[in-house]
């Protein structure tokens, strides 16, 4: 099941890049400063939102990870569903996918660029956006191990706060810190007990973290890259999605043991809250150098995605030959595709205008625009899965190296759970113009890519 034709961009990334980038594209602001809004309508039962949203990503890159550990490509996702469902398919979620990223490293650059601008207040806003872009731009031009780098070390650092965070609120339930009492379970039960808004309060928790676990699937994107793709992306999809519960739901844990849910404050980061109440010194300053990290790493991990999809649907005949062009050479710019990667940060230059001109609200436009399309990604991704494992299973059962658990059952769950979150959205009248947004914007790469697909069959 593997190409015949082999991927003409250098195999730089090794496997501790490939599993840093699996930990550090999706653990970002959403996690450090966005679940405040979900504790605040799930109260201590935010812990299970994040298991069922959490359960709903791993079983979603367990399909992916088998896929695309059999049938490695830059493209993954889009590939797969071009196999399994079409041209249609594969057209519409590369694009989607590319879209959402494009949109979305702006917005990250944005976000990073009003942290910094808070530091030194003499350089505008819009002028940092531009440093981002060109510093980010030049080091995904050069050789792929260089991205690698990067994001190992933005990974590491990310991942370094939140294991210093558990281990300092372990020590704060326990009252080992110094001039603490033993904070014990009671805030778990305390303040209207552990579910304070029902059932109703986790599943809108789920709605507002689901989105979080967003960015696990460059991993597979990034595979083709490496000397062994298909053992080195079991690898990494597996220790992946175990470390990101384990953090994501461990940190819920601390924060709502540690301190009783009303404690924490709108607009706030809960971690800040609770390593201000532990008695941590600038705990403010501390997370917003976090945060910020955080930002550019997800911003450099989604420009290489980005790049390497449009890539992909450049090599599948789905978007402009000239984005096939690749820096040759074995030297610390060989194999790099690098009109695709200008193609993908330009909207990122696009964004330092539109900071300069309406700073507070057109970001907001773009997010509703893209917010719900990685639902449809997803469920892509088990609607490929579905019909592809049977036909790898007749043709190249030895490339199965990594398996989906329950096939084809727990495949169904997922989409019934996809189908359940997109019905939650409709009837919740916050994330309602989200999804409408997205519905729209889903609509028509639909509708261009059936006009494609007939096209092709008269010609």
């Amino acid at each position: 099941m593997h190409d015949d034709q082999a991927e003409p961009l250098a195999h730089g990334l090794k496997q501790r890049h490939l599993t840093m980038l699996g930990l550090g594209g999706v653990i970002g602001a959403g996690l450090f400063v966005g679940s405040g809004a979900g504790i605040a309508v799930a109260g201590p039962g935010i812990v299970v939102s994040y298991l069922i949203a959490g359960a709903l990503a791993m079983l979603v890159m367990r399909m992916l990870g088998e896929m695309s550990a059999a049938m490695p490509a830059s493209g993954s996702f889009s590939v797969h569903a071009e196999r399994a469902l079409g041209r249609w398919a594969g057209f519409s979620v590369g694009w989607l996918y590319w879209f959402l990223l494009v949109v979305v490293l702006a917005v990250e650059a944005t976000a990073a660029a009003q942290i910094a601008h808070g530091w030194v207040p003499g350089i505008a806003q819009w002028a940092w956006v531009l440093i981002f872009m060109v510093v980010f731009t030049c080091a995904n031009l050069t050789a792929v191990k260089n991205f690698g780098e990067f994001e190992f070390w933005f990974a590491g650092l990310k991942v370094a706060a939140i294991v210093l965070f558990l281990g300092l609120g372990l020590l704060a339930v326990f009252g080992v810190l110094p001039e603490t009492e033993p904070v014990g379970f009671t805030n778990l039960t305390g303040a209207g007990g552990f579910l304070p808004n029902g059932w109703e309060g986790v599943v809108a928790g789920v709605l507002t973290v689901v989105f979080a676990f967003g960015g696990l699937e460059v991993v597979t994107i990034a595979a083709a890259e490496t000397e062994d793709p298909a053992r080195n992306v079991a690898r990494a999809v597996r220790a992946a999605v175990w470390r990101i519960l384990f953090f994501y739901v461990g940190s819920m844990v601390v924060i709502v043991t540690v301190l009783p849910w009303t404690a924490q404050k709108a607009g706030l980061s809960p971690y800040v809250t609770v390593l201000d109440a532990i008695g941590v010194p600038a705990a403010g300053q501390i997370m917003n150098i976090v945060v910020f990290v955080a930002l550019l790493s997800a911003l450099n991990a989604n420009l290489y995605g980005s790049s390497r999809m449009v890539f992909s649907l450049a090599e599948r005949g789905e978007a402009p030959k000239a984005l096939l062009k690749v820096a040759g050479g074995e030297g610390e710019s060989g194999g790099v595709p690098r009109r695709a990667v200008l193609a993908s940060v330009a909207f990122g230059f696009v964004s330092v205008v539109l900071n300069l001109l309406w700073p507070d609200t057109v970001f907001l436009y773009m997010l509703n625009a893209v917010g719900a399309v990685l639902l449809f990604v997803w469920g892509l991704i088990a609607a490929s899965q579905l019909r592809l494992r049977r036909r790898i299973e007749r043709e190249a059962p030895e490339t199965l190296t990594l398996k989906m658990w329950g096939f084809p059952w727990l495949t169904w769950v997922t989409l019934a759970g996809l189908g359940g979150v997109l019905l939650l959205m409709l009837t919740d009248d916050a994330a309602r113009p989200q999804l409408l947004w997205s519905a729209a914007a889903t609509g028509v790469v639909l509708v261009v890519a059936m006009v494609r697909e007939l096209r092709a069959r008269r010609a």
